[in-house]
């Protein structure tokens, strides 16, 4: 073979191998695209999925790793967010007289003795009621909620039987403040009397306990609400007390007070007994309160038109074996804004007779004074309603107030509407949202609701509700003082002291209503009963505590136009 042909032979071979690497680095290359394209679509079609996933489909196992961290009983909270009611861990003190086993005694000392230590960490508790339970040898709590210091003191005692198991309790942050509204959860771990009872499947639902449960109440309104009245049942020596704050346009109830109140945190012998709630389940005859009731209702009516009219007062009204009078004398003869101001029976009594039973019945009714009242609680008592066709005498003890008894709810609420514009809403203990419209019944005419406003605002500057005066607030209201019912009639000794009141009468936003338990005479209530001393002073003292709080600041350059009633008022009274 010639040089030539040698060469042009080697180099068609690495030509050739030219060739070959060539190809194999461009199936090398493509193999590595499809790898790639595959990861490529596997990916897009994992993050498809993982996408579809968290927009369309719940993932479980996230779902039960969420619900894990949530406590198991949702939180309640005031309208402003403050906790009213919390859940968290803590531990019990449990009496385990087996956990020595055999049939010896339970315990290491005599009942005696570990009843005395338990008593050194625990002063409240009672030794010789705690030594007698010890000695039974029977299973149980010997006290909930324990702190981690003192679960460690009990351990320090070496005492097996005395266990202290970790469990999940329920805490009220504010102790007794608002327990009525709250109510509490048992030791069944379900929600008791208020707003525990109705949240109840709301709070254990896992797919919304996260979100806590918001109320009506301001705790800062509350908490006044609660003081003022403790100190006027103080001060009056009164049994019992009760109290409210209601948004008139609403309905809100931004406080609500039942005194005596007790602990939810702890549910004593003693605190069973105040659970009890005297705003939604005790009815009472409020007396003079319903007198602007129907006062509103006859010149609605038509029945009154001239205010100035005068109605004999100095004569007692004897109707079919009854008497109507007045706790003193008030002159010859009254008008309507004097009968108001010094709270006349006779002249109100006269007035309900014309309006008649039948359109003061409709009324009430419209008030909602004939059934529970609405609210979320669920311990609400029934009115006691005169049945059948009112009489006369009905109508006109109906008219000042006896002869009907209701809750001090249910006064609320009527008095929202007089002062309102004429609509009566349903109270409520669930926050609002602004802008929220809640819907109610025109009761009365929006100029007869104007017309309330100046003579409520009347009897405070002028008669008997001048101690609920508040200056800068243009408090409005009535007492009223009734004595209650007994065995072969009224009782003189036992009164009911309620103040109404709405502020301010310009423009109300808030009624609230205090009232007092069988109050007796003392030197803070210059020796009197009746509401005007004890009830119309706490409401004085109220209303410029919470005033700024719900965003109400005094203002003394505002006040009702009262010059066209101003002269028809003579001389001051009392009641």
């Amino acid at each position: 073979m010639t040089a030539i042909a040698v060469s042009t032979a080697i180099s068609s071979g690495r030509g050739a191998l030219v060739n070959v690497r060539a190809r194999s680095l461009l199936v090398a290359k493509w193999r590595v695209l499809w790898v790639v394209a595959g990861f490529g679509l596997v990916a897009s079609a994992a993050l498809t999925r993982i996408a579809f996933l968290g927009l369309f489909e719940p993932a479980p196992a996230q779902q039960q790793f969420g619900t894990a961290l949530l406590p198991e009983r949702g939180d309640i909270v005031d309208r402003h967010g403050v906790p009213l009611a919390r859940a968290f861990p803590a531990y019990s003190l449990w009496y385990n007289p087996a956990a020595l086993g055999g049939d010896g005694p339970p315990l290491v000392r005599t009942p005696r003795e570990v009843a005395e230590s338990l008593v050194r960490i625990f002063p409240d508790l009672e030794v010789n009621a705690l030594a007698a339970r010890l000695a039974e040898g029977r299973p149980g709590y010997l006290r909930r909620r324990i702190l981690p210091e003192d679960a460690n003191r009990i351990h320090n005692l070496g005492e097996p039987a005395l266990e202290f198991p970790r469990e999940t309790e329920r805490f009220y942050p504010q102790g007794s403040m608002g327990a009525h509204v709250l109510g509490f959860v048992g030791a069944d771990g379900q929600g008791h009397v208020g707003m525990e009872q109705v949240f109840n499947d709301r709070l254990t639902d896992p797919a919304q306990r996260g979100t806590p449960a918001a109320l009506s109440i301001d705790t800062r309104v509350q908490g006044a609400l609660e003081d003022e009245l403790m100190r006027g049942m103080t001060e009056s020596n009164a049994k019992g007390a009760a109290g409210i704050v209601l948004d008139v346009e609403t309905g809100e109830v931004v406080a609500l007070a039942s005194l005596p109140s007790f602990n939810p945190n702890l549910i004593d012998r003693a605190g069973e007994g105040f659970i009890f709630n005297r705003v939604t389940n005790q009815v009472y005859e409020l007396g003079s309160t319903f007198k602007p009731i129907t006062i509103a209702a006859a010149i609605d009516a038509g029945v009154v038109t001239d205010l100035g009219h005068r109605f004999q007062s100095n004569r007692a009204l004897k109707i079919g074996g009854f008497e109507i009078k007045d706790s003193h004398a008030l002159g010859a003869s009254l008008n309507v804004p004097e009968a108001l101001i010094h709270s006349s029976n006779i002249v109100t009594a006269q007035i309900g007779d014309q309006l008649g039973g039948v359109r003061l019945n409709q009324t009430m009714r419209a008030l909602g004074m004939d059934q529970r009242a609405r609210i979320e609680l669920p311990a609400r008592g029934f009115p006691l309603w005169p049945k059948g066709e009112w009489s006369r005498i009905t109508t006109m003890t109906v008219s000042y107030g006896h002869g009907i008894a209701v809750t001090p709810l249910h006064l609320a609420q009527a008095y929202a509407a007089l002062v309102n514009g004429g609509v009566w809403r349903p109270a409520t203990l669930v926050k609002v949202e602004p802008g929220q419209i809640v819907p109610g019944q025109r009761v009365f005419k929006a100029s007869t609701s104007a017309r309330m406003r100046q003579l409520l605002r009347m009897i405070v500057e002028l008669g008997t509700g001048r101690n609920a005066n508040a200056v800068g607030y243009r408090v409005g209201g009535k007492t009223g003082s009734a004595e209650k019912p007994g065995v072969g009639g009224y009782r003189e000794s036992s009164l009911v002291a309620t103040f109404a009141a709405a502020f301010p009468m310009d423009r109300p936003r808030y009624v609230v209503i205090i009232m007092l338990d069988e109050p007796q005479g003392t030197a803070a209530t210059s020796g009197q009963r009746t509401a005007a001393f004890n009830a119309a002073p706490v409401v004085g003292r109220l209303v410029p505590r919470i005033g700024p709080l719900l965003g109400i600041m005094p203002d003394a350059t505002r006040d009702v136009d009262i010059s066209d009633l101003a002269p028809l008022v003579g001389k001051k009274g009392k009641e």
